[in-house]
C-alpha cells in the first residue's frame, strides 16, 4: 500500500499542477475581458461568445489528443498544449480583435488535452480502488486555477496593463511547460513501436455503444450546463434579481467555488466506496433542487437565505466532475482510458458551448426564474437516467 502509495504521489500532484495552470490560462481572458474590450473598443458582453469559442474548440482537442496522447505521452501533450495557450496570450498582447480571437482559439485548444493526458497517467499509475479521490484532487485544481486568475491577473493589470499581464503570463505558462520536462521520464506512459492508436470515431462509438458509458457522457453534458450557467451567471443574477453589490455576490461565488472543491474531494472519497453511476445519480437530484431553489429565490430573501442557497448548490454543482471522469477511466478497457475520457471531456465542454447562450436566452425571453427551472428539469430527468441505468447489469 505505502509503495502505491508513493508510485501515485508524482502522477497526481503533476497532473494537479498541470490542471491548474490550464485553467489559469482558460481564465484569462475572461478576467482581463473588461480593459481589454475597452481597448478595442468592442461590448465586453461578448465574452460569453469568447467562452463558447473556447469550450467548442476545447472539446474537438480534447477527441483529437487522444490518439497522441498514447504514442507520445500525456506530459509531452501536455507541454505542447501549454506552449500553443502561451503563444495565444502572446498573440493578445498584439491588441487587435483578430489577434485576441484567435488567442480564445488557442486557449481553447491549451484546455482539451487535460482531462485526456490525465486520466492516461493516472489510470496507469494510480491503485484502481483509488479512481475516485485520485481523479477528484485532479479536478479540484479547476477551481484553484480559476480563483488564482481571479487574484493574479488583476494585480498585473494593475502593474503592465492588460497587454503587459498577456505577455508575462504566457512567459510564465512556457517556463512551465519547460520545468515539468524533467517529470515526463518518471510520470509518462507511452505506447512505442507504432502501436495501434484508438480513433477518433472508434472511440465515440465505443462510448455511445456502451450502456453505462453512454448515460453518464450524456449526463456530463447536463451537469456542465447547470455548473457553467450557475458560474457565468450568479453574479448578473444577484444582482439584478436580488438587488446585491457585485462585491456581496462575488463573495458567495468565490464561497460557492470553495464548498464545491470540498465537495469535489468527499465525492472523490464516496466513488470509491459506493457505485459512482448511483453517487453521480443522487448528485444529480441534489442539483436539480438547487437549481430550482435558485430560481424560487424571492428578490427580497435575506443574505443568509441567499448564501445558505447558493453554497448549497454550489458543492453539489462543482462537484461531480472528477468522480464521473473517475468512472470512465475504470470502465475504459486496458490502455483505453484517455480516449474514453476524451469522449466525456468533449460531451461536457459541449455542454459549456450550448448551455449558458440557452439560458441567457430564456433568461431574456422570459426571465431567470424560467431559466433555472428548465436547468433543475433537465438535470433531475439526467439523474434519474443514471439511477435508473446504475440498477441494470450490463
Amino acid at each position: 500500500m505505502e509503495g502505491s502509495f508513493r508510485r501515485g504521489l508524482v502522477p497526481v500532484a503533476s497532473m494537479l499542477a498541470i490542471q491548474i495552470v490550464v485553467s489559469i490560462c482558460v481564465l484569462s481572458l475572461g478576467v482581463m475581458m473588461p480593459a481589454v474590450a475597452a481597448d478595442l473598443g468592442i461590448d465586453p458582453k461578448l465574452i460569453g461568445v469568447l467562452t463558447a469559442l473556447t469550450y467548442l474548440v476545447a472539446a474537438v482537442g480534447a477527441l483529437l489528443a487522444a490518439g497522441p496522447i498514447v504514442r507520445l505521452g500525456a506530459v509531452r501533450i501536455c507541454q505542447a498544449a501549454l506552449l500553443i495557450g502561451a503563444a495565444g496570450l502572446a498573440l493578445n498582447s498584439l491588441a487587435t480583435i483578430a489577434a485576441t480571437v484567435a488567442a480564445v482559439l488557442l486557449i481553447g485548444a491549451t484546455q482539451g488535452p487535460a482531462n485526456p493526458a490525465a486520466a492516461h497517467v493516472l489510470a496507469q499509475r494510480t491503485p484502481r480502488e483509488w479512481f475516485g479521490i485520485v481523479f477528484s484532487i485532479k479536478q479540484t485544481g479547476v477551481p484553484i486555477g480559476f480563483a488564482l486568475a481571479g487574484v493574479i491577473f488583476p494585480l498585473l493589470l494593475g502593474w503592465v496593463g492588460w497587454r503587459g499581464a498577456s505577455l508575462v503570463a504566457a512567459g510564465a505558462i512556457a517556463a512551465f511547460a519547460i520545468l515539468i520536462e524533467p517529470l515526463r521520464p518518471r510520470i509518462d506512459v507511452v505506447v512505442h513501436g507504432g502501436a495501434a492508436s484508438v480513433g477518433i470515431w472508434r472511440s465515440i462509438r465505443f462510448v455511445l455503444g456502451h450502456p453505462r458509458l453512454r448515460v453518464l457522457g450524456y449526463s456530463a453534458l447536463i451537469y456542465v450546463v447547470a455548473q457553467h450557467t450557475f458560474t457565468f451567471y450568479l453574479v448578473t443574477y444577484l444582482y439584478q434579481h436580488n438587488s446585491m453589490t457585485i462585491g456581496e455576490a462575488g463573495a458567495l461565488l468565490a464561497a460557492a467555488q470553495l464548498s464545491g472543491t470540498v465537495m469535489r474531494l468527499l465525492s472523490g472519497w464516496l466513488g470509491d466506496r459506493v457505485p459512482r453511476m448511483k453517487l453521480l445519480g443522487w448528485t444529480g437530484l441534489l442539483m436539480a433542487a438547487g437549481s430550482a431553489a435558485m430560481g424560487l429565490l424571492p428578490s427580497d430573501a435575506t443574505y443568509a437565505t441567499i448564501a445558505a442557497v447558493v453554497i448549497g448548490y454550489g458543492a453539489v454543482v462543482i462537484s461531480w466532475n472528477g468522480t464521473s471522469q473517475a468512472e470512465f477511466a475504470h470502465m475504459a478497457p486496458p490502455g483505453q482510458a484517455a480516449a474514453a475520457t476524451a469522449v466525456q471531456t468533449a460531451l461536457a465542454f459541449s455542454g459549456a458551448v450550448v448551455g449558458p447562450p440557452i439560458f441567457a436566452l430564456l433568461a431574456s425571453q422570459a426571465d431567470y426564474r424560467t431559466a433555472f427551472l428548465a436547468v433543475a428539469v433537465c438535470v433531475f430527468l439526467s439523474a434519474v437516467w443514471q439511477l435508473l441505468a446504475a440498477r441494470r447489469r450490463d
